[in-house]
């Protein structure tokens, strides 16, 4: 019996960018009532909010203390207090901002070389390249973008190996991971999902055997894959359509 049920977002719990739907927020409300629930992704802390914990239906407080929100690939762990009614950050391990700065450099230098900078196609007010805190991310047609346009923009990941791979020859000091439909997350090497996921560990004092993952990136590259590398249990998804009849059938036997 596994005690801990951990999350990738996009393309794992929702459409990119999107709010989780109604069906999967029954299930995780649901599943809190049985197993520790831990999304890890590369979205900040306000995501997490608007897409999983604001459309769950009627949590109550005690269900979500046993929800854990590992941000920025779980460089940044907040957890919900009962007694303040709130939820409060653990830890952060945030870039510095010549870190920050050397990331964004590199990454727009490298897209802009390819072919492959969409400053033109942004919605006013986005942005290509966020700062979030403790890893720098790279979406090509910014935050705001339309999920058909971000499906098609890079759907094998071709374009974003290429800016991947010029990246690593600019400034090989940092790590780069594709996520979700248009991403590229940029971070110091060793701060990835096996980071977050060995934190989640020591945080929930639980085993490698006690956690089922679920992700769509699990391939070599992609951000889930330090999870599958490490040994733990996973689950590879191509929707939110497959987790949620994975999570039906795992609560069906319950």
């Amino acid at each position: 019996m596994k005690k801990v049920l951990a999350f990738d977002i996009d393309q794992t719990l929702n459409v990119a960018k999107t709010p989780i739907t109604d069906e999967i927020g029954e299930l995780l409300v649901n599943c809190l009532d049985y197993f520790e629930v831990c999304p890890i992704s590369g979205q900040k802390f306000d995501q997490f909010l608007i897409q999983i914990v604001d459309r769950l239906p009627n949590p109550t407080p005690a269900q979500l203390s046993h929800l854990h929100l590992f941000v920025a690939q779980g460089t940044q762990y907040y957890k919900f207090d009962t007694e303040k009614n709130d939820w409060v950050q653990i830890y952060n391990y945030p870039l510095t901002e010549e870190q920050v700065a050397k990331i964004s450099e590199t990454i727009e230098k490298s897209a802009r070389e390819l072919g492959f900078w969409e400053e033109d196609k942004l919605m006013e007010g986005d942005e290509i390249i966020e700062n979030r805190l403790s890893q720098v991310t790279f979406s090509a047609l910014g935050q705001k973008a339309g999920t058909e346009a971000k499906y098609a923009w890079d759907p094998d990941c071709k374009k974003r190996e290429k800016i991947v791979k010029r990246c690593k020859e600019l400034a090989p000091e940092f790590d780069y991971e594709i996520g979700g439909t248009t991403s590229i997350n940029a971070i110091t090497p060793g701060m990835n999902k096996e980071f977050g996921m060995t934190h989640l560990l020591e945080e929930l004092n639980v085993k490698k055997e006690d956690i089922l993952y679920f992700g769509d990136m699990t391939q070599p590259g992609g951000n889930d894959y330090p999870v599958v590398a490490m040994g733990i249990d996973t689950i590879t998804v191509r929707s939110h359509e497959d987790t949620a009849f994975a999570l039906r059938g795992i609560l069906g036997v319950l």
